[in-house]
């Protein structure tokens, strides 16, 4: 890293505590990815970014700066994710599916992505955040991926005990039935926080 780089990267970061629009706005179109990456966090800073802009960040050549697009976009309910849920990198699809269960509701096309990468992501962090997106929308058609996620690797299957939160039934039941003699001590404390009396006993 240049001193020059690092002055740079500071006088953006500095934009988004001073409110300096003009400063932090000019290096979205750098050349340097952490410069973008650091313009729409100082413009989000001081309440200056727009969906326009994220927009372009959802498309960028890097994939940090798309990462960081889909972790703002969390804010923004009325921004699709759609197109980075089918992200070639999986961090930006692990940041997008969060986002998604930030906004609580979706649109169909997203819905039905976070279904297959809850299932069938090939790196397991994606399909713990897609689970746990789907325990947040609450729909009742992502109950069989979240039920899936409770045969999954450990941490997984603590985060879709935790997604069936908003579920009911004897599935539901069964699961946490299941989850309570789990080998994983996290996996049965997630269980027990939310097993009724009944099914504790």
């Amino acid at each position: 890293m240049s001193g020059e780089a690092a002055d740079a990267w500071r006088r953006v970061a500095e934009a988004g505590h001073s409110g300096d629009e003009a400063t932090a706005r000019e290096s979205l179109a750098s050349s340097d990815p952490v410069l973008r990456e650091l313009s729409l966090g100082a413009l989000e800073r001081i309440g200056a970014l727009t969906d326009d802009d994220l927009l372009g960040a959802f498309v960028d050549d890097e994939y940090t700066v798309r990462r960081r697009a889909a972790m703002l976009a969390a804010k923004r309910r009325d921004l699709s994710l759609n197109a980075l849920l089918h992200d070639t990198n999986d961090s930006v699809v692990e940041a997008a599916a969060w986002a998604c269960g930030e906004h609580e509701v979706v649109s169909e096309e997203e819905f039905t992505r976070l279904m297959v990468l809850a299932t069938e992501a090939s790196e397991p962090l994606v399909r713990e955040s897609a689970i746990a997106a789907l325990g947040a929308i609450g729909d009742a058609r992502g109950l069989p991926a979240i039920l899936a996620g409770c045969a999954d690797t450990p941490a997984i299957r603590r985060r879709a005990v935790l997604a069936l939160a908003p579920f009911s039934g004897p599935q539901v039941d069964a699961a946490l039935q299941a989850a309570l003699q789990d080998r994983d001590w996290q996996v049965r404390q997630a269980a027990e926080d939310l097993s009724p009396r009944s099914v504790v006993d």
